[in-house]
C-alpha cells in the first residue's frame, strides 16, 4: 500500500509525525518513505510493506498529511501503474523532464571516435535546437577483439564539448562499477557541464548485482534497455531491481528482440509495446529504432526502414527516442552502417515532429469519443 501525502508536506510538522507515530504501531507493518523534490513541490510517498490486506483504504485515508492512498499490485511494486492508479509520472534532470507525457531526442554516435566526430555530432545538434544526445564510451562488444570504446580517456573532451553546445544529458552506457566513479570523477573534472543519463544496456539487463548498485546511486537517471531474449515480464523486473534500491528515475527502453523472424532487419522491432509498458508501469517509454533495424535499407517509397520504425513507436506514444548519428559513417568504429547521417537530422526531427502530432491528435480523438 502506499499513501500519498499532499505537497511540501513539512517532515518536521506535528501532523507528519502523528502519521508515523501511527504507522509505527501498525502490527507487521514496516514504512519506506521516498521523498521526490522538484523545482516548485516537494512530494512524498510512503510505502507500507507486509499485511497490508487488512488495512482500510478508507481509514489510512483519514489520516494526517494523506492525500491518497493506492494499493499496490504484487509485481512492479514501485514503478507499477496500479489499480486506479493513473498519476502522471515524470522526473526531472538538469533541466529535462521525463515522463509518460513529454517527447526527448537523443541522437549522438554510438562510439565516440574522436574529439572532430564528437563535436561536428554536438554541433549539429545545438543548431536544430536539441539538448539531449548519446555518447558511447563504454561499449560491450559479442567479439572479445571489436572495439570496446574508449573509455574514461574520452570522458574529459566529450564533457567539455557537450557543455560547450548546450547539451544537458548524454545517454551513456556502462558495464561495471567503476564506470560510475569514472563519470563522476570526469564531470567533477570538467566542472559538470553536462548530465548523464547511464544507459543499462540489453547483454545486462539481468546483471542484478550491477542494477543494484546503479540502484542505489541518486546521482544519474538510468534508461535500462529490455534484454534482447527475455520476455518483458522480466525485463520490467529488471527495472523494478532498480528503484527497488532507490533510484525511481528510470526509463525504460525498447530496442527489438533477438529473432531471425525480425529478418531482414537486425532485430524484431517490438514498439508495440510501448503503450504496454506505459500500462503496465509509469515509466517514460524509449524507443532505438538504429538497434532494432540496423540497416540503412529504404522502402520503394525512399523512407528509412529506420525512420518508418521511428515514426510507429512515436505514434504509439513513446517518450524518448535514442537513435544513431555520425558525420562519417564508414568511419564510424561501431555501427557504423545503420547510422544516419548529418544533412539527414533535420529531415529526422521534422519527420519524428509529425509523428508526435498524429499521436497528440489521437488523444484527442479518443477522448472526444470518450466523453461522447
Amino acid at each position: 500500500m502506499i499513501l500519498i501525502l499532499s505537497s511540501n508536506t513539512d517532515q518536521q510538522g506535528t501532523n507528519y509525525r502523528q502519521l508515523m507515530d501511527h504507522l509505527g504501531r501498525l502490527p507487521g507493518i514496516s514504512t519506506r518513505v521516498h521523498v521526490e523534490r522538484g523545482s516548485e513541490q516537494t512530494l512524498t510517498e510512503i510505502y507500507l510493506i507486509g499485511n497490508t490486506k487488512a488495512l482500510e483504504i478508507e481509514d489510512m485515508q483519514n489520516l494526517p498529511c494523506v492525500e491518497r492512498v493506492v494499493r499496490v499490485s504484487e509485481e512492479y511494486r514501485i514503478l507499477g501503474r496500479h489499480k486506479d492508479d493513473l498519476r502522471p509520472a515524470y522526473f526531472e534532470y538538469n533541466g529535462v523532464r521525463f515522463g509518460q507525457d513529454t517527447l526527448n531526442i537523443f541522437a549522438g554516435l554510438c562510439a565516440v571516435d574522436n574529439p572532430e566526430h564528437v563535436e561536428l555530432m554536438l554541433k549539429a545538434l545545438r543548431d536544430n535546437g536539441q539538448v539531449c544526445t548519446r555518447m558511447g564510451a563504454y561499449k560491450p562488444r559479442t567479439s572479445p577483439y571489436a572495439f570496446q570504446g574508449h573509455g574514461r580517456n574520452c570522458l574529459p573532451y566529450v564533457f567539455d564539448l557537450a557543455g560547450k553546445y548546450g547539451m544537458k544529458v548524454i545517454a551513456m552506457e556502462i558495464t561495471h562499477e567503476s564506470h560510475l566513479d569514472e563519470i563522476s570523477a570526469a564531470l567533477t573534472q570538467t566542472g559538470s557541464p553536462t548530465g548523464v543519463m547511464l544507459q543499462i544496456g540489453t547483454r545486462n539487463t539481468q546483471n542484478f548485482e550491477l542494477l543494484k548498485i546503479v540502484g542505489r546511486q541518486r546521482e544519474f537517471p538510468v534508461l535500462l534497455k529490455r534484454g534482447f531474449g527475455i520476455t518483458l515480464d522480466e525485463s520490467l523486473n529488471a527495472a523494478e531491481y532498480l528503484a527497488s534500491e532507490g533510484n525511481r528515475n528510470v526509463v525504460f527502453g525498447l530496442r527489438g528482440m533477438k529473432t531471425n523472424m525480425g529478418d531482414p532487419h537486425r532485430n524484431l522491432v517490438d514498439f508495440a509495446h510501448v503503450s504496454v509498458v506505459k500500462r503496465l508501469t509509469r515509466m517514460p517509454v524509449c524507443i532505438d529504432p538504429s538497434h532494432s533495424v540496423g540497416t540503412r535499407a529504404a522502402a520503394p517509397d525512399g523512407i528509412l526502414d529506420v525512420m518508418h520504425a521511428t515514426a510507429q513507436g512515436v505514434i504509439a506514444g513513446a517518450n524518448m527516442v535514442l537513435v544513431d548519428f555520425h558525420p562519417a559513417p564508414p568511419k564510424a568504429l561501431v555501427d557504423g552502417p545503420q547510422a544516419l547521417l548529418l544533412k539527414e537530422l533535420p529531415y529526422f526531427l521534422d519527420d519524428v515532429q509529425l509523428a508526435r502530432e498524429a499521436y497528440l491528435k489521437r488523444e484527442v480523438l479518443q477522448r472526444r469519443y470518450q466523453n461522447a
